[in-house]
């Protein structure tokens, strides 16, 4: 268990170093925040690209891997149930963004911006996602699927925290942290479920916080082009349950 742990704090220490904890807490003017644009930084690409990189290097090394088995076998020792809030707590922190909003906390940009950032990184992220798990071949711990790699649990999880990081770091850095540390339960509870490795949870929150950066970086030549004659965009987002797994519906019109 003390291996599992090590690990784990190693995982949460390296992604909270992805937020900016020298964001001062300040109320931000409503216009001057849908003015302002996030730049490309490429420096911003490190952490992403290094959980990426660990979990596709885990497809082949043998010593992650012996990690993956370690660290799944220490917690099928102490597993007494399956506790499915992964399939909740997935969708929390990109809906927070709105539920904030719904109280009147204004974020950085307004519906119809922030929707567009949100759909772009979703499709980011479901694509990519997808791709790896058809043209993958890796078995799940529990033995169910070979389409364990990557997490799409994780990925959806931390695409929301880096979404509710960027809409609200120039209000309060601790909105993004709250959204980083539920999506961190959302890679352990992957993995105490018996349905991920670890590489899988790494590569799956690379991608979700890549994707939404992506998703920032391309939306003012977005709204530029495809989106720069729709004043109004309506959205909805519902709820889902096939028998087997819960979801989240998404369709925009404009």
């Amino acid at each position: 268990m003390k291996l599992f742990i090590r690990n784990l704090a190693l995982l949460i220490l390296t992604l909270l170093l992805s937020l900016n904890l020298s964001a001062q807490k300040k109320e931000q003017d409503t216009l001057a925040a849908q003015k302002k644009q996030i730049q490309f930084k490429p420096k911003s690409l490190i952490i992403p690209t290094v959980l990426i990189g660990y979990g596709v290097i885990g497809l082949e090394s043998h010593t992650l891997k012996n990690i993956n088995n370690s660290t799944s076998s220490e917690l099928r020792e102490h597993i007494d149930n399956q506790f499915t809030i992964d399939d909740i707590s997935q969708y929390t922190p990109f809906l927070t963004v709105y539920g904030l909003n719904a109280l009147g906390i204004k974020g950085k940009n307004n519906f119809k911006d922030r929707t567009i950032i949100l759909g772009t990184a979703y499709l980011i992220m479901g694509s990519t996602v997808n791709i790896l798990k058809s043209t993958g071949n890796v078995e799940r711990p529990d033995g169910s699927s070979t389409n364990s790699f990557p997490s799409g649990h994780t990925a959806t999880a931390f695409m929301g925290a880096e979404f509710l990081y960027q809409e609200y770091r120039d209000v309060s850095v601790w909105y993004g942290i709250s959204g980083y540390l539920i999506a961190t339960g959302t890679g352990f509870f992957r993995m105490y479920n018996d349905r991920h490795w670890l590489t899988d949870v790494a590569a799956g929150a690379g991608i979700g916080i890549l994707s939404t950066k992506i998703a920032y970086w391309l939306h003012p030549i977005l709204k530029k082009t495809i989106f720069k004659e729709k004043e109004k965009l309506n959205g909805v987002v519902m709820p889902y349950y096939n028998g087997e797994n819960f979801g989240l519906g998404m369709s925009m019109t404009f």
